[in-house]
């Protein structure tokens, strides 16, 4: 039996021209489109620095980032606190550790858990990079007022709230302990 033709069948699409906004989305007033670019122009700023110096990536210096603020952590920690997935702090941390910036001890009560830990030369970089996103992060600020920059934190640390109420549990913990 054949299936009943829709109206859309007969209509020639291929210079259609975009989707009138019949629904209210205007993309660069769509703020998590808007947050998303800003993060990714940001991150891209920040990273040219640290990848022309020292070789490593956005997802490594993040690793390394989480490391010099806690101390030793397991991927899991890793993955929470930067919103990584599973597979990009993996690659991360094996990367890291092939070039000796991080180690990776097993916990000889869990096999399927590991402590990430920065080692002395993934310190060393560590250190040189932090003043480096520091200045990048107070050209970002310039001509904020204190009270401006107090309120961004805030509205900032709103969102996130919000947005890890929407997202509910991370997922991408299965499989695994960590």
């Amino acid at each position: 039996m054949k299936p009943s033709a829709s109206p859309l069948d007969s209509l020639d699409l291929s210079d259609a021209g975009p989707i009138p906004d019949r629904d209210g989305l205007v993309l660069d007033r769509f703020l998590p489109y808007r947050l998303s670019v800003l993060a990714n122009t940001v991150s891209r700023a920040i990273a040219r620095l640290y990848a022309d110096r020292f070789g490593i990536t956005i997802p490594e210096w993040r690793v390394l980032a989480i490391l010099g603020d806690s101390g030793p952590v397991t991927s899991a920690e890793i993955r929470d606190r930067t919103a990584m997935d599973k597979v990009q702090v993996s690659r991360a941390i094996q990367r890291l550790v092939s070039a000796r910036l991080v180690s990776r001890r097993t916990d000889p009560a869990d096999r399927r858990r590991a402590t990430i830990a920065m080692t002395g030369k993934g310190n060393g970089v560590y250190r040189e990079i932090v003043p480096l996103a520091l200045s990048r992060e107070a050209i970002l600020l310039e001509g904020f007022s204190a009270e401006e920059r107090e309120q961004l934190d805030v509205l900032l640390n709103r969102l996130g709230d919000r947005a890890g109420a929407i997202a509910g549990p991370s997922d991408d913990t299965a499989g695994g302990v960590d």
